[in-house]
């Protein structure tokens, strides 16, 4: 009787643990995408790009520097500059059916021919409907035989971390490649641009990714996969679909990004500013700087007040009131609620279009000038300068140099700051942007920069003499 309840409790058991294993199973088995996958795919795009560079016959990266400049005094004139084209590879996807497709802007930058190539083998040209380089955005056009697939878009914002997501893309031109994994972190800013804001997920994002969809496994596009790191593994970075669609939106309309400006120059608070101005809280962007005649001068804003909320959305740091700023188009009233002498007061602001936007609408010998540098500059801030340990309050600090860039070959260094360029004073970067386009056609450019607490000067080329 006793062998009889025991042979019935263990059936009991195996029973219970069969039902727990299949439901596993059959759980598992229902979180598969392939269907979604499917039906995805056709709107993700392979991009290639092709550009044309220009190279000495004598440059080498083994070549002593000596030898290469006296070979080509001596010899230039018998053996010109030789052609190369250059060919690179990406990802995009349609947002509408008549052919819109959204990349990142470094996918497209230096393209002189950009194809499209559907799911299917079909290649089409593409051209550029416009680029925000400071968010590493491009909206590209192709005028296709068909009615194209188009994703549709989710909302990032909604994201959590910890939430499933998966990407489709061209990583090494392989094609079309699945990859899943989860939102690992949001909000993560990896010093690429003034306004970075990107997902962080452990679905593996590797070159030739780069400008692919984000899917939430709803199946909506929620990301677009912009960066990977070098020196880590699993970490792959895309740029919030709700921030991609305010830049869409602009380069469609205007062929550019019509941003707002205030007229300030802000900060993060410290604990030492904190005590020293008696202010309590640490959240917030404390103003250092206004613009005279600016929308923020206007309004009566102060240097040292803090804000703390803009549009009713609360500001913890200066990166973001940087952000919700360069997103408010100008000419909208916008309430700034501003610590002031620890009380809270409210102002109604119009923003009025950034002047940044102006050398955009004049795309000439300026910008030319700019992509042959190859360099990267931004505002200094209090977080720059602590990065860079510099003390300088004037002048734009380089924060990237393009490898194979003119600016790099000729001593630049990321960490300098630009104080002057040909006897033209640079406070800031609309002085950076202004004296390049007025010395844009000149075949060299002659910096003064400040480097270690001490100023040098630094001559550029940027063309040859005929």
């Amino acid at each position: 009787m006793n062998s009889f309840k025991y042979l019935t409790f263990f059936i009991t058991v195996a029973t219970i643990l069969s039902l727990s294993f299949s439901e596993a199973f059959s759980h598992g088995s229902s979180k598969s995408i392939s269907s979604t996958v499917k039906r995805l795919t056709p709107s993700v795009v392979n991009i290639s790009t092709t550009n044309v560079i220009k190279a000495s016959p004598f440059a080498s990266p083994y070549q002593d520097e000596y030898f290469k400049k006296f070979f080509e005094k001596f010899f230039s004139d018998q053996m010109p500059e030789r052609e190369f084209r250059n060919r690179g590879l990406g990802s995009g996807f349609i947002i509408s059916s008549d052919g819109y497709i959204i990349t990142n802007n470094h996918v497209v930058r230096k393209a002189e021919e950009i194809e499209v190539i559907l799911e299917g083998g079909k290649k089409y040209t593409a051209s550029i409907v416009g680029t925000d380089p400071a968010t590493d955005l491009a909206l590209l056009k192709i005028d296709a035989e068909e009615t194209l697939p188009a994703v549709e878009m989710g909302d990032s914002s909604a994201l959590k971390i910890g939430d499933e997501v998966f990407a489709i893309g061209n990583p090494f031109g392989l094609g079309h490649t699945v990859t899943a994994g989860i939102v690992s972190a949001k909000g993560r800013a990896l010093g690429i641009g003034r306004y970075d804001n990107f997902i962080q997920t452990d679905a593996a994002i590797n070159p030739g990714n780069s400008g692919g969809p984000l899917f939430d496994y709803k199946g909506k596009v929620v990301g677009v996969n912009t960066a990977v790191m070098a020196r880590g593994q699993g970490l792959g970075f895309a740029i919030p679909i709700n921030m991609a669609e305010f830049i869409v939106e602009n380069l469609k309309v205007h062929g550019r990004v019509v941003r707002g400006w205030l007229g300030i120059m802000i900060q993060d608070i410290t604990p030492e500013i904190s005590e020293a101005l008696g202010i309590k809280r640490d959240k917030g962007g404390l103003i250092s700087e206004i613009k005279e005649g600016s929308p923020a001068d206007k309004a009566g804003l102060k240097r040292g007040d803090v804000i703390v909320s803009v549009g009713g959305e609360k500001i913890p740091d200066a990166a973001a009131l940087a952000r919700k700023l360069a997103f408010i188009k100008p000419g909208i009233n916008t309430k700034f609620v501003v610590l002031r002498d620890d009380e809270e007061k409210t102002f109604a602001i119009k923003l009025i279009e950034h002047p940044e936007n102006e050398k955009i609408k004049k795309p000439v010998e300026k910008i030319k000038t700019e992509e042959k540098l190859g360099i990267e500059v931004r505002e200094i801030t209090q977080q720059l300068r602590n990065r860079f340990r510099i003390k300088a309050s004037k002048g734009v600090i380089v924060t990237h140099l393009a490898p194979g860039g003119l600016a790099l070959e000729s001593g630049l260094r990321t960490g300098d700051v630009i104080i002057d360029i040909n006897g033209y004073s640079v406070d800031g970067l609309n002085e950076y942007h202004e004296a390049l386009g007025k010395y844009g056609s000149r075949k060299t450019l002659l910096f003064l920069i400040e480097r270690g607490g001490r100023t040098i000067y630094l001559g550029i080329k940027t063309g040859r003499s005929k």
